[in-house]
Order: structure tokens, then C-alpha cells, then sequence
């Protein structure tokens, strides 16, 4: 966080009181977490997992606010130089099973006698007809 990201969070800090606007009310009407926004106005880039995700929602809520979000960022470079900070991310392949494959996904033996014994009856009601002379 440097001192120039602290002065752009100000900014838009500044401009949202003045519209006398909470946090929640942005958050409605922007669909950005409160969380975003208030990382944004205090100039912290570690809330966002990439900075992309920061640049966007500073756009988005500098025109919620009536201001110009390109100018904003064209004019605070620095601010923008964000952390490079990885994460890790557990999405658990190893658990995942293959599609189509006989052990994953849906059963085919439950099916195979549910089709097996829908057609039984199929045949079933045909005779019992035939037999009834309704056929």
C-alpha cells in the first residue's frame, strides 16, 4: 500500500460522502462487495486476487460516483502498481472422476434395470391386450 493508493482511496471516499452514500448503498447498486469497496478507499490491494479485478472495480464504482475512471487511473499510476501476491487455490482435481466413465457420475446398473423392466411391462400390457381382444 503506498501513499498514493491511500490518496486515490480518499478520493473516492471523499466523493461518496459527499453524495452521502454508505457503503451498502454502493454495494447495491454496483454488485461490489463492501469489502472491495472499502479495500479500495483505503488503498489496499490485498482483498482482490488479481489486480485486473481492482482496476475493474474502480471503474466501475468511479462511474457509480459520476467520475471519470480512466482519468482517475491515468492519472495515479503508482497507486495502481499492485502487489504481486499469489494465492493458492485448492480446487480438488484429485477427487474429480471422469465423465462417462463406469464408476463415475451416474450408475448404469439402476438404469439398466429400470429400462429392463419398463420394457417388460411394455410387452406386458401388449399381450394382456391382445389376450383381451382389445387389439
Amino acid at each position: 500500500m503506498t501513499e498514493d493508493a491511500k490518496k486515490l482511496g480518499e478520493l473516492f471516499k471523499t466523493k461518496r460522502k459527499e453524495l452521502n452514500l454508505s457503503l451498502k448503498e454502493v454495494e447495491n447498486a454496483t454488485s461490489i462487495r463492501a469489502s472491495h469497496l472499502e479495500s479500495i478507499e483505503e488503498g489496499k490491494d490485498d482483498a482482490f486476487l488479481a489486480p485486473v479485478y481492482m482496476l475493474g472495480f474502480m471503474r466501475q464504482y468511479a462511474s457509480f460516483l459520476g467520475m471519470d475512471g480512466e482519468k482517475i487511473i491515468h492519472k495515479h499510476p503508482e497507486a495502481l502498481k499492485l502487489g504481486k501476491k499469489s494465492h493458492d487455490f485448492a480446487y480438488g482435481i484429485g477427487t474429480l472422476e471422469r465423465r462417462g466413465s463406469m464408476g463415475g457420475g451416474v450408475k448404469w446398473l439402476p438404469n439398466l434395470l429400470w429400462a429392463a423392466v419398463s420394457v417388460a411391462a411394455i410387452v406386458g400390457a401388449y399381450f394382456f391386450a391382445k389376450y383381451l381382444g382389445v387389439l
